[in-house]
């Protein structure tokens, strides 16, 4: 392997973390320019203010760093179109690291040909939201046994009613979708607090925390027993509305369901049906179909439903997570070692 690596910086990256990252790998030769990335509005902004726009010299000038580059620190402007500009311009280019969890839907979107595809590997920074995802998850969980809605209808109805069972999380029983950095952490935190968690692998595999694992082929077999469904899976053709008609056919009646996935792990109008008829007591979600969610959509009114704008996986300390994990990852590139999160380019995730 190259004894340096040349990384452009695409997305924004504040000086104090590309300094962690030239620490952390100092054979990175890092290029940037602030004046070339739009400010963030808020950790985790790398598409930043929407207002920034970079003039004609700008941009050529913004484009000419790319294209010299071994690798790129984000997706350039968060545009699979500008991804794909920059691997055809640039035939050094070998490395893209993205900073979504679910950055694989990017390269997707890119439209790149498979020589393209097996030329340049592909990470995501999947793992870095775990944590706060997870408790989104418990918190969604915990809404549903304890009957959030009909809580917070009552105050703002100033009624108060006769007394009514809630469900203990500790006597649930929940099925995480999805065993990887989210549903494991989902999984740790959920049996900590004594539920009983059945986890999906297409392999086999556990985790801890997990009391059995299903093919995610055999969901339907376990659904009547569950109290609650998180999805925590990706968005691919293989998961696209996996949560649909035929799952609420079979699930607990009331169960609660909490997706932090991705949107198209759902199908909207299947789950629409399925909180009318009582299926689904209540539904907690960070993830849509259509993002922003319509202001047409039922979902935003909808008296058992949460809605929380994609922002559960927001923290303050994500960006230098991110950091850390690209310098890692650049280190294992340097020493020839495999790199952590690397993009499926059939399934693209």
């Amino acid at each position: 392997m190259s004894a340096r690596l040349r990384v452009a910086v695409a997305a924004p990256l504040a000086p104090e973390l590309c300094e962690l990252i030239t620490s952390r790998e100092p054979r990175i030769d890092l290029v940037v320019d602030q004046s070339l990335l739009p400010p963030m509005r808020h950790p985790a902004d790398f598409s930043g203010e929407p207002s920034f726009r970079r003039s004609a010299a700008q941009q050529e000038a913004y484009e000419r760093m790319l294209d010299s580059a071994d690798a790129l620190y984000g997706i350039p402007d968060v545009d699979p179109a500008a991804l794909a500009r920059t691997l055809r311009a640039n035939p050094s280019l070998r490395w893209v690291h993205t900073m979504a969890a679910g950055g694989g839907g990017q390269v997707r979107a890119a439209r790149l040909t498979e020589a393209e595809l097996e030329r340049v590997v592909f990470s995501t920074s999947a793992g870095v939201h775990g944590d706060a995802l997870a408790e989104f998850a418990v918190f969604g969980v915990f809404a549903g046994a304890k009957h959030l809605p009909r809580l917070e209808q009552q105050q703002r109805d100033r009624e108060w009613s006769g007394r009514w069972l809630m469900s203990q999380v500790s006597d649930l029983t929940v099925l995480v979708l999805g065993l990887g950095g989210i549903g494991t952490s989902v999984a740790q935190k959920l049996s900590a607090l004594g539920a009983t968690v059945i986890g999906t692998s297409r392999s086999g595999a556990s985790v801890p925390g997990v009391s059995r694992t299903v093919h995610p082929d055999d969901i339907a077999s376990v659904l009547p027993e569950v109290s609650a469904v998180v999805t925590t899976l990706p968005g691919t053709d293989a998961t696209h509305h996996l949560v649909g008609s035929e799952v609420f056919a079979v699930l607990r009646p009331g169960a609660t369901l909490v997706n932090v996935g991705r949107g198209t792990v759902v199908d909207e109008s299947a789950l629409l049906e399925a909180l009318d008829d009582g299926t689904v007591g209540f539904a907690a979600l960070d993830v849509f179909e259509v993002e922003p969610l319509p202001a047409e959509s039922p979902l935003w009114a909808h008296p058992r439903v949460l809605v929380s704008p994609h922002t559960a996986a927001l923290d303050a300390r994500e960006d230098r997570r991110i950091a850390e994990l690209f310098a890692d990852n650049a280190t294992r590139l340097l020493d020839g070692v495999p790199l952590r999160n690397v993009v499926d380019t059939v399934e693209f995730y």
